[in-house]
Parts: structure tokens; sequence; C-alpha cells
């Protein structure tokens, strides 16, 4: 007789799971991007912000934010039927830093979703990721549609490293932000096949 665990001719595989952080500056589009990319309700530990926020958070260009992610957001994308993508967003100040080690244990790759209102909220991120050697894009939120920034400009401004993706994108167009995602996962194809040759 078969155990719980017997794989049975004829049984779909069991698919791969990989995990991908999705990180960025307060208020650059990080929950938006985790809600539309993921195929089943997100989940978000967002609060309201009180007054007590006031002189900690700095809301400049981002006046109207009422609410804010005090531990992660979390989301899935099946992109075929042999993988399934589980997303973990990360809050956004720095206060909450330290969920960004927690959240990025067992990691694929990270976006880092860039706000050109607040493009400086970027480095915080840049820096997590490129000092852990974890692969990483950067998707440049364009907010209402509005391409305000050619991506050589923010890439020069984020003094990016050639081989660092940057795209433009919108994080409610769920087309737009699956074309991040692809892009990630090429990214740390190209970069496992270049381990595995070695060097030249």
């Amino acid at each position: 007789m078969a155990g719980p665990w017997t794989v049975v001719e004829g049984d779909p595989p069991v698919p791969d799971t990989l995990k991908i952080v999705v990180a960025g500056g307060f208020g650059a589009g990080k929950t938006t991007l985790v809600s539309t990319l993921s195929e089943v309700e997100s989940l978000h530990t967002e609060e309201i912000m009180t007054s007590r926020s006031v002189g900690v958070d700095d809301l400049a260009g981002v006046e109207d934010k009422t609410t804010t992610t005090v531990a992660l957001d979390f989301g899935r994308i099946t992109l075929d039927a042999s993988t399934v993508v589980y997303l973990f967003g990360t809050p956004g100040q720095r206060r909450f830093s330290y969920m960004w080690e927690e959240l990025s244990q067992g990691a694929l790759g990270a976006i880092v979703i860039a706000d050109t209102r607040r493009l400086a909220d970027s480095f915080d991120s840049i820096d997590f990721f490129e000092s852990r050697r974890l692969p990483f894009v950067v998707a440049v939120n364009c907010f209402d549609g509005q391409r305000t920034h050619r991506a050589e400009d923010v890439r020069v401004a984020l003094d990016l490293a050639e081989e660092v993706p940057l795209s433009l994108c919108d994080a409610r167009d769920r087309k737009s932000v699956k074309g991040v995602l692809v892009e990630l996962v090429e990214l740390v194809l190209r970069l496992e096949l270049a381990g595995a040759q070695g060097p030249l």
C-alpha cells in the first residue's frame, strides 16, 4: 500500500518552489507589485500610520500615504506546471530593516522597486543585496503610467553595475510586473550557467 509520500505513477510532479524578495523604499510600490502579481489573495501586514510616525518616517513625496507594511507582504504566482514562485515583500522603512535579513534567507533573487520621487531610498536595498551577492533587478515604478525619467538616467543616478537589469514598469499592471519577474529569473539562470561553466 502506498504511503502518504509515495509517488505513484501518474501523479503530477511536485512543482519546484522559488522564493523572491521584493524590496525598495518607503511608498515605492512593493505592496502593490506583490498584489498585482499574486494569483491568490495576497497577505499584507499593513498598519495605519499614526502621529507616532511623525519625525520618524519621512513622507516627502508620499504625503498621501496612510498605511505602511510592518512585517511583510506575501503572494504566489505559478510560472508554469513545474515552477511556483513565492513573493515576499519587505518593509520599506530603515527601522524595520532587521526583517530584510529574515525574509532574504533562501531567496533566489530580489526585485528592488525604485521611486524616482525618492530615488535615494533605493540605496539601502541595493547595498543590502550587493553585499550579500544576491542577484537582483531594479524596477522603476512609473506612477500613473508617467515615465518621467529615462532608464539610462536612473541607472547613472543609482550607480548601478552594467550587469544589473533595470526596467521601467507600472506596479499596478500585471503584464508589466510579470516582465520584471521573468527578467530576474533569466538573470539568475545566466549567473548559474556562468558559474557552472567556470572561469575561462
